[in-house]
């Protein structure tokens, strides 16, 4: 049953792209001699229709929540604006076009080594045949696996210095929204695309079932950033990761700053936290945000900019500051 309803879904997408790519996209590629990029960019084109979908579908569900039971009150909404902007560029695959354009080739030649020097791979839903290779079983063990990944890569960008400074760019939101999931650092989306990509063609996924893989773990991601009251309970929350969970690791002063290098880690299921025991379960609504954005003496009252563009490039600054080397006060004479 599951398997009909995503094959039917499959074929109506592949008929809108079709006809998108014949009326729309073939005619600019020919009139702008980017014929050879045809192949690629209608593979793209799958993906922005699904982001379209997932956009609309995810506004559509919880937009309602967050003016019928909001969890804040905003007098404006001046910096989700951005968090919008955000949203499509993610959702569109506007940067996996750009992969497919500038990047495919270095990576089509990686595969290729790959593929020479004998490297493995490993196939999930191959270890008990009749069990793992059903549709919804391999797809929550590949869910699953991903997750994993996740975590750890998610626990990296609060460890790292260089790298927290492109992942504060998502931490630094004060008004957390359904848009907030997608509000990053462009650096580190790609960093994390091409990383995630290289986990699923080591397990086995396939193109197709990568894409409801990413569908699916995106709108989940969407809803722990609603400004919703969304009454989990104390079951549902530990299996996966509910907007209170989530809103403690932004909390000023407790997700990046709390369990060493912080705490509710977790992208999907907070399994990992509990095992890694980097879970925290306070449900006190606490400010979001970074602490040095505080004014003094509190914090530093650091800006980290209100429109995309600037939010891109205050993040490369806070990097070559953490790397110049530190100026050392000459000593007084005794």
């Amino acid at each position: 049953m599951i398997q009909e309803a995503l094959n039917f879904v499959d074929s109506g997408i592949s008929a809108v792209q079709t006809l998108v790519y014949v009326d729309v996209v073939q005619p600019l590629l020919f009139h702008f001699n980017l014929m050879g990029y045809d192949d690629d960019i209608y593979d793209a084109l799958y993906l922005v229709i699904i982001g379209v979908l997932q956009v609309g579908l995810t506004y559509l569900l919880l937009r309602p929540l967050e003016a019928l039971r909001p969890l804040e009150q905003w007098q404006d909404r001046k910096q989700v604006r951005a968090d919008v902007i955000y949203t499509w560029i993610a959702k569109l695959g506007i940067l996996n076009l750009l992969f497919f354009v500038v990047l495919q080739p270095f990576f089509n030649n990686l595969q290729s080594q790959m593929v020479i020097h004998g490297l493995p791979s490993v196939d999930l839903d191959g270890l008990v045949p009749g069990v793992t290779d059903q549709p919804i079983v391999s797809f929550l063990l590949y869910l699953t696996v991903l997750d994993f990944a996740g975590y750890w890569y998610h626990r990296w960008q609060h460890r790292f210095g260089v790298w927290w400074e492109l992942h504060a760019v998502h931490h630094s939101q004060q008004q957390m929204s359904l848009w907030s999931d997608d509000r990053n650092h462009f650096l580190d989306d790609i960093v994390q695309a091409a990383f995630f990509a290289a986990i699923a063609l080591f397990i086995g996924v396939q193109p197709a079932q990568y894409v409801v893989l990413v569908a699916v773990g995106n709108f989940l991601q969407s809803v722990q950033h609603v400004n919703a009251r969304l009454p989990y309970g104390p079951v549902l929350e530990r299996l996966i990761v509910s907007p209170t969970f989530h809103r403690r690791h932004h909390a000023i002063g407790y997700g990046h700053e709390g369990t060493r290098y912080g705490c509710n880690f977790g992208v999907l299921f907070p399994w990992w936290d509990m095992l890694f025991r980097t879970a925290s379960w306070e449900r006190t609504v606490e400010p979001t945000g970074i602490r040095d954005q505080l004014p003094a003496p509190a914090g530093r009252s650091r800006r980290y900019g209100l429109g995309v563009v600037a939010q891109q490039v205050r993040a490369f600054g806070r990097i070559v500051k953490r790397l110049a080397p530190r100026r050392t006060s000459p000593r007084q004479p005794v």
